[in-house]
């Protein structure tokens, strides 16, 4: 690949010169520890919910494996291109969510999932992407023509959104597409008396969330009190980091994924501290950290109101995923079952990310003349 000359005019040759290669690069490197951590976490699991040993590790091999074809092919899409698959993708997305009230599969409390033949799909993942699309392209719409209410069909968008996700219920997801909108409104020129009010409401959704949802109310008050019972897995996780220390205990050689009933999934940054240690966690947290400042910066000096509404809300949204699963796992926020990009163990998670971080790089990518729409 490096060996494309600059004059390569072909499809390929123009996205290699105009991609975020740092970006790309520390996506690459996501995937590879993905595949490292499933083959280090994974059996233990499935020994011990009686399945075949390599059952998680082909699934996710095949599931990064799409991820990885999707972060290439949607990084070729024009912003117009992005745009559209953002268009269908959160109409499926929309239809599939509101699906998982009727016939979704009810797991750990929450009814999330629809069942399909050897896997189950989680499609509210999926609005994450195509949201923070759509409201950017919204919102510039209602600056480009007053009579278009941009801002308002963006607000309706995200009542639907939320009521689906109240339904549930998937406080989580709540919380990033909540973040994604504010941020998106924030950096689209919020008054800053609003700014406040919507900083004021966020907090008092919080409490009606945890007053109204005894399972969040469970979380915080094990989030207050670390000796309570139920903090099993929390208290297994920072077990695991002390165990690492630096350096790590070697591939294989931790103990902590025989015991987590997580550990391949929402709990997967554990087994990378007591195996890899300390060294390799800041790693990672550095590679995600690229991504998103990277994007940042791009954004910075884009001219384009909808490139730059995009990229942010898709960076908050990667960057802000990657921070909650990260804080729990580390007990510096209340435990919320959300994926570590890439990492984590989950098809529905992985195909998302990387339909988000292919649209990040397409809007990110150098564009001139008529490859700028």
């Amino acid at each position: 690949m490096p060996a494309l000359s600059r004059a390569d005019n072909s499809i390929l040759g123009r996205w290699w010169w105009t991609v975020d290669r740092w970006t790309l690069g520390c996506v690459g490197a996501l995937i590879g520890t993905g595949y490292i951590l499933v083959l280090a976490a994974s059996p233990a699991v499935a020994e011990r919910i009686h399945v075949p040993r390599e059952l998680f590790i082909f699934k996710q091999v095949v599931f990064l494996a799409v991820a990885g074809g999707l972060v290439v092919g949607v990084s070729l899409l024009s912003p117009r291109g992005v745009r559209r698959v953002a268009l269908l993708g959160l109409a499926v997305a929309l239809v599939m969510t509101a699906l998982t009230l009727v016939i979704g599969v009810n797991i750990k409390g929450a009814q999330r999932w629809i069942a399909l033949p050897g896997m189950a799909i989680q499609p509210s993942e999926f609005l994450k992407p195509c949201f923070a699309v759509v409201t950017a392209w919204l919102l510039d719409l209602g600056h480009r023509n007053r009579r278009i209410p941009g801002t308002t069909i963006v607000l309706v968008l995200y009542a639907l959104i939320l009521l689906m996700l109240k339904s549930q219920p998937d406080i989580g997801m709540i919380v990033v597409i909540t973040a994604v909108l504010f941020a998106q409104l924030f950096v689209d020129g919020l008054n800053l008396g609003l700014a406040g009010f919507g900083l004021l409401a966020m907090a008092g959704g919080g409490i009606g969330a945890y007053l109204t949802f005894p399972h969040v109310q469970s979380r915080v008050q094990r989030f207050l009190h670390l000796k309570a019972a139920g903090n099993y897995q929390v208290d297994r996780s920072l077990e695991a980091f002390a165990n690492g220390g630096l350096f790590g205990r070697g591939p294989g050689e931790g103990h902590i994924k025989d015991v987590l009933p997580d550990a391949h999934a929402d709990f997967v940054f554990a087994v990378a501290g007591e195996e890899f240690g300390l060294i390799v966690c800041l790693v990672i947290v550095a590679l995600f950290a690229t991504v998103v400042l990277r994007g940042l910066a791009r954004a910075r000096d884009e001219r384009d109101r909808y490139v730059l509404l995009a990229i942010t809300g898709l960076v908050t949204s990667f960057g802000l995923q990657a921070f909650v699963n990260m804080a729990s796992t580390l007990h510096l926020i209340p435990a919320k079952g959300m994926t570590l990009p890439f990492i984590s163990y989950g098809g529905s998670s992985a195909v998302s990310v990387g339909i988000e971080i292919g649209m990040l790089l397409a809007l990110t990518r150098r564009r001139f003349g008529s490859e700028a729409t």
